[in-house]
């Protein structure tokens, strides 16, 4: 008994380690000097949050003075000395020191019997924010802040009176400005817990983790484990799988090798094994699209004619009415294409059956032959936007009896046209596929620009700047209302 259950925890053991242990297809690096960018933004989105601080009326009596304050508003931020960084195993960091914001209110006072009104414009200075952001992963594989560490404090306010009593106010002013001082200092850190915790989830859940990528195929960036954080950039590890929309789950394990980001100097870097493309392939095979059906309009009239001549004695032999009937070509890829990158580049080897098929009217198909062909293309990767695209150039090109030796040097002949035939034909009809691209994890609003492309021994690194189509904010608002709408 005690053997079994020892062998029960065991197996648990390495099914745990071996899930732990999934490899990557796809890894986004954003580096620090990402963050200058991410910084202005943040910035600028802090800003706003502050601002929308609702400062409720005050009231009250100090000495002789009766007080009534409303119409708080936040004027002007002064964020001069913000800061953006990393911290390790944790997330971001929102530092801001020495700033200052401007106020006005409107005042209502009665001073024994003289009753004054207006309105008065006050600063706080010395207004120092630390905010630490945690990152993680939930339990969809989404990136997401879990946890905000806040910390305000506001050193001084002053206000300026104006009026025929100013300076009788200058007791109260401190009263007041200290009051204002003590609840700005309360309220800072809640409107940017809500800001976060909030809007930027909003924001996060724009980026895909399991999403169509046409009526065929989807894709899987849910993340495999938390982002890793060092003090020079935020790492983040996505399945990168695609899978065939129609059988969810059948899908390509994840033999690659995993792919390694090791440069710093651009904004962001996006890094592809040989998996991300492998499984986009069999999700594409298993959904049945690599099949075609050349005949009548879509068979070249020159091929068709060498196909006539070439199989003319078989067709004699089979059937002498069936000469003039039309003729078909069968094509099937038999088994998933594989991708292969090089530090030469990217390439892909697809194997197809090809039948050659005669057409009588109003009868069943006939089949001529059957033949193998073997072909192979260069893949050349490119980004816009956030889209990922693939172009595909014929390189290699081979076909060979199924059937006997003597009948392949038979086939010789038909090589070039076949070869012509896919180029014009099968290969414009991959690359519409393809250069509608992929999107990428990112947020909507931020785009990758400047990218190149550099290919390793497995996999491959596209390094890019960063840039906002939209600024933070209204990446927020956008992000709320996709989702109230879903």
């Amino acid at each position: 008994m005690t053997s079994c259950v020892l062998s029960l925890l065991f197996f648990s053991l390495l099914v745990f380690i071996m899930a732990a242990a999934e490899p990557a297809g796809c890894k986004i690096r954003i580096t620090d000097k990402g963050l200058e960018m991410l910084r202005l933004e943040t910035q600028k989105f802090v800003e706003e949050e502050l601002s929308n601080i609702n400062i409720p009326e005050m009231k009250g009596t100090e000495g002789r003075f009766q007080y009534t304050i409303t119409d708080v508003k936040i004027k002007e931020l002064n964020l001069t000395h913000a800061d953006l960084q990393f911290i390790p195993d944790v997330g971001l960091l929102f530092d801001v020191q020495n700033s200052s914001i401007s106020l006005s209110f409107y005042r209502q006072i009665l001073y024994w019997f003289f009753y004054d009104t207006g309105n008065i414009n006050a600063s706080a200075e010395g207004v120092n924010i630390n905010t630490a952001v945690h990152l993680i992963r939930d339990f969809e594989g989404r990136l997401k802040i879990n946890n905000i560490t806040c910390d305000a404090k506001i050193k001084k306010m002053r206000a300026e009176f104006s009026g025929t009593l100013g300076r009788v106010y200058d007791v109260l002013g401190k009263f007041l400005t200290t009051g204002l001082r003590l609840y700005l200092n309360k309220q800072i850190c809640p409107a940017l817990n809500h800001a976060a915790l909030v809007h930027v989830n909003s924001m996060l859940e724009t980026i895909p983790v399991r999403t169509e990528v046409d009526s065929y195929i989807g894709i899987d960036y849910s993340l495999i484990d938390d982002p890793v954080v060092t003090s020079q950039s935020l790492d983040m590890h996505f399945r990168g799988m695609f899978f065939d929309l129609s059988h969810h789950n059948l899908t390509l394990v994840n033999y690659a090798v995993e792919p390694v980001i090791r440069e710093f100097d651009r904004m962001v870097y996006l890094a592809l094994s040989e998996f991300f493309f492998d499984s986009g392939l069999f999700a594409y095979y298993t959904a049945g699209i690599f099949q075609m059906h050349i005949v009548n309009e879509k068979m070249p009239k020159d091929l068709e004619m060498l196909l006539r001549t070439t199989y003319l004695g078989t067709i004699m032999m089979l059937n002498p009415a069936l000469v003039n009937a039309p003729l078909s070509l069968q094509l099937a890829v038999n088994s998933p294409p594989k991708t292969s990158i090089k530090t030469s580049g990217a390439t892909v080897v697809m194997t197809a059956i090809v039948k050659v098929m005669v057409l009588p009217p109003g009868q069943p198909l006939v089949q001529l032959s059957s033949m193998t062909m073997e072909t192979k293309f260069n893949a050349k990767v490119s980004m816009r936007g956030k889209r990922l695209a693939v172009h595909a150039d014929l390189r290699r090109f081979k076909i060979f009896s199924n059937q006997s030796a003597l009948e392949s040097l038979a086939l010789i002949p038909l090589q070039a046209p076949l070869k012509t035939m896919l180029q014009m034909s099968v290969v414009p009809l991959i690359n519409n596929w393809t250069k509608r691209g992929v999107r990428i994890p990112l947020a909507e609003g931020m785009d990758f620009i400047e990218e190149v492309v550099e290919y390793h021994n497995g996999f491959i690194v596209i390094g890019a700047n960063l840039h906002f189509s939209k600024g933070l904010t209204e990446m927020m608002v956008g992000s709320e209302t996709q989702n109230q709408q879903q």
